[in-house]
């Protein structure tokens, strides 16, 4: 059969979008990049490019016929991968290609890796089984020496099944990957999605390594596994700053060494500074293996401020936080970034834009990604890909859909843990799945106890780990630290603006729609002074927003999912990240706090055109804003309202200045609509737990004149608390005037 070959001609299937990597993308140098950055050796053959793919029913083997060529390693369903195509939990995908061992080779080990497959992988080599594996998001390797001719090709075949979130299956970590993409679930990646490559290593050698910073004591604590007999080596290991050698150690296979680092440079978002690694594996004959590595000088913990708040501090200091929620998707190449250069345009971005950290979201990205963002100080937290938990699983399988998550989740910890910018594992996100939440946490922490742990990311709070998380939409909120865990805020925000022409589909959604840039960033400008309110009262020490970009129907991020356009002036983002508010107006104070504001009101049907200016509203009851319950969260009660609907009218005066930019400050609980002069000016669904500002349809923002001007409102309440109150608002900054700027 023929080989598939890395420079054979091959073409992107047309996507619904396209970034500016799409067109660079060919089989000669789709991720030439070597995938291990903390554990490299000099000599390896990648194996990325064109390989033959069959779909086939799973009960079906390889038949030896293609469907077609494939460009590895893009998720079948992409673009990239030149298929795009649906792959079903009945079907199995087979991927095929040939491959020449050097002859420099011979008489070496020859591993073959695989960087992520997603989920359950077989693999042949010239016909003999290899290996399977089972994980979607952890880096495994087979052996494959015994499998291999003497010389010429060697036929690679490899099997995969995923079931994602099927009926067939589907119990297995997913993330957000859906065979009914829509909402905040994206479509799925099937198969190979990262490198594959190939490595030649003597018979004992390196397998792994595990480093630990000590800044306390100014020491590196390292292990060296050795894959193989051991009796008779040592290990070397040399710390360099700008190659030069600041230590050295020696000692044995699989047991840790500590170097003792002189006047220790520490890593931080400000100054990552990175040391350099060289591990060399010796037996009486000389060096047998050396890999190359770094390591950053870095500590992690929860304590008291000068305050006595609990914070999170960084190399013993307390670090405030600003981040963004990533979801690691992209148009073209789904879970795979186009290239090296698209990954580190995402995170070249948002440091450049003041944010300091990002939280990786159920998913898990290539070493690369991490080691970029060691190289440029990003903090990350790195969520563990969730998992379904049908409530009707018999016990069999609920402790093999519970024992698949555990195996993944340690080995995402194991595979990562020496990169410096993960600070934090979070297992479980809204109760995505979880389970055993106490126990998950104390395994993490045996694990690795460098680390903090953010139990479950929103909702469902088990009351242990490290931090106390909230999801506030939009927000922000905090929750209060307690004394042995501090308080973040895992995500807020999710303001909408779609751009024409950098959208997946027609129709795009975010928790908050806006109209234009100018609103957007005026709203984050705001969301983010009352952050760092919360910094100070009650003692927030971290706030994600939701997020780095769009992704498919969802555009809420700060760029387009092409990543073509951030959404909103860079200028004013990057101060208010900092902290710095200047520019921006204070948030208004609803006017019910000081005045009284008379409605006309009923809570009985009022009829056809209620919202009519010339209606009869004479029949009606007056009262003071607001109108709901007591106790109800952000609510400012004049006028108890417990029925399931209420209908309100008043007349409000409009002058020229705020007409130059008029918006609405409204708190409702739940469902409410908004008409000015007769015209829908706003609508939502649901409840909010504070007052904010949202924009006025320009359809009815053209009925707005001086004088009198007709505000109607309706608001359905259907279980908890209630409330709703609306008013006028005008804003004018250096936002507005500022947020067209690029």
């Amino acid at each position: 059969m023929q080989s598939c070959v890395r420079g054979e001609e091959w073409h992107a299937a047309p996507g619904p979008l396209k970034t500016r990597w799409t067109d660079s993308v060919s089989p000669t140098n789709d991720h030439p990049e070597y995938p291990r950055p903390q554990m490299q050796r000099s000599v390896w053959q990648n194996l990325n490019g064109l390989w033959e793919y069959a779909i086939l029913p799973k009960e079906a083997a390889w038949s030896g016929t293609a469907d077609g060529r494939i460009l590895v390693p893009f998720p079948i369903e992409s673009a990239l991968s030149g298929v795009m195509r649906s792959v079903l939990p009945s079907e199995h995908v087979w991927y095929h290609r040939t491959f020449e061992v050097p002859s420099s080779w011979h008489g070496k080990r020859v591993l073959l890796h695989f960087g992520a497959v997603d989920w359950e992988t077989n693999v042949w080599v010239n016909g003999k089984k290899v290996g399977t594996h089972r994980g979607g998001y952890d880096p495994f390797t087979f052996d494959i020496t015994d499998a291999l001719k003497s010389s010429g090709p060697q036929d690679l075949l490899v099997s995969v099944y995923d079931p994602t979130d099927g009926e067939e299956g589907g119990l297995q970590p997913h993330g957000k990957q859906t065979l009914h993409p829509g909402g905040i679930m994206y479509t799925p990646t099937t198969g190979i999605w990262q490198t594959v490559w190939l490595e030649p290593v003597p018979s004992t050698y390196i397998s792994d390594l595990k480093i630990v910073p000590d800044i306390d004591r100014a020491q590196l604590h390292l292990t060296v596994f050795v894959n193989g007999p051991t009796t008779g080596y040592e290990v070397e290991a040399q710390a360099t700053e700008q190659d030069h050698v600041v230590a050295r150690g020696v000692g044995a296979p699989n047991t840790e060494l500590t170097l003792s680092i002189p006047d220790e440079k520490l890593w931080s978002p400000d100054e990552p500074f990175l040391y350099g690694l060289t591990v060399t594996l010796r037996n009486a004959d000389g060096a047998v293996d050396t890999v190359k590595s770094y390591f950053g000088m870095r500590k992690i913990s929860i304590g008291p401020d000068e305050k006595g708040i609990t914070r999170i501090l960084l190399n013993n200091k307390p670090i405030f936080q600003i981040g963004l929620l990533d979801q690691g998707f992209w148009p073209d190449g789904l879970y795979t970034a186009p290239s090296e250069a698209a990954m580190r345009y995402d995170l070249e971005t948002i440091k450049r834009l003041g944010f300091n950290l990002l939280r990786k979201h159920v998913k898990v990205e290539p070493e690369v990604w991490y080691s970029l963002c060691d190289h440029l100080g990003i903090l990350v937290w790195q969520d563990m890909p969730s998992a379904s938990r049908p409530a009707n699983l018999d016990s069999e399988m609920l402790a093999q859909r519970d024992q698949e998550f555990e195996n993944e989740l340690k080995a995402m910890i194991r595979t990562h843990w020496n990169h410096p910018c993960i600070i934090m594992w979070v297992p479980f996100n809204e109760g995505w799945g979880q389970f055993d939440t106490p126990q998950i946490v104390s395994m993490i922490k045996k694990l690795d106890p460098s680390r903090l742990v953010d139990n479950a990311s929103g909702w469902t709070d088990a009351g242990v780990g490290d931090v106390i998380d909230m999801h506030n939409y939009p927000g922000p909120g905090s929750p209060k630290p307690e004394p042995h865990r501090a308080a973040v805020l895992g995500e807020f925000g999710g303001l909408g603006f779609a751009i024409k022409g950098h959208t997946w589909s027609q129709k795009s959604w975010g928790y908050q729609g806006l109209p234009n840039r100018e609103m957007l960033t005026l709203r984050y400008a705001q969301l983010l002074q009352k952050v760092w309110q919360l910094r100070e009262n009650p003692g927030l020490c971290a706030a994600v927003y939701t997020q780095l970009s769009d992704v498919e129907t969802e555009c809420n991020g700060i760029m387009t999912y092409d990543r073509a356009e951030i959404k909103m002036n860079p200028k004013i983002m990057t101060e208010v990240n900092q902290g710095k508010f200047d520019n921006v107006p204070p948030f208004p104070e609803p006017a019910v706090l000081t005045k009284t504001i008379l409605w006309r009101y009923t809570t009985k049907s009022p009829g056809e055109g209620w919202f009519l200016p010339g209606f009869d509203d004479s029949g009606w009851k007056e009262g003071p804003a607001g109108f709901g319950t007591q106790g109800t969260p952000g609510a400012i009660v004049h006028t108890e309202w417990n029925t399931d609907d209420i209908w309100l009218r008043r007349t409000v005066d409009l002058n020229a200045d705020l007409l130059k930019h008029p918006l609405l400050l409204i708190h409702h609980d739940e469902d409410v609509q908004v008409y000015i002069n007769g015209v829908l000016a706003f609508e939502e669904p649901g409840f909010l737990t504070e007052y904010e500002v949202v924009p006025i349809r320009p359809e009815a923002l053209k009925t707005l004149h001086p004088g009198p001007n007709l505000l109607a409102v309706h608001c359905h309440q259907t279980t908890g608390g209630q409330y709703v109150d609306v008013e006028f608002v005008g804003e004018a900054s250096e936002v507005e005037k500022t947020a067209h700027a690029k």
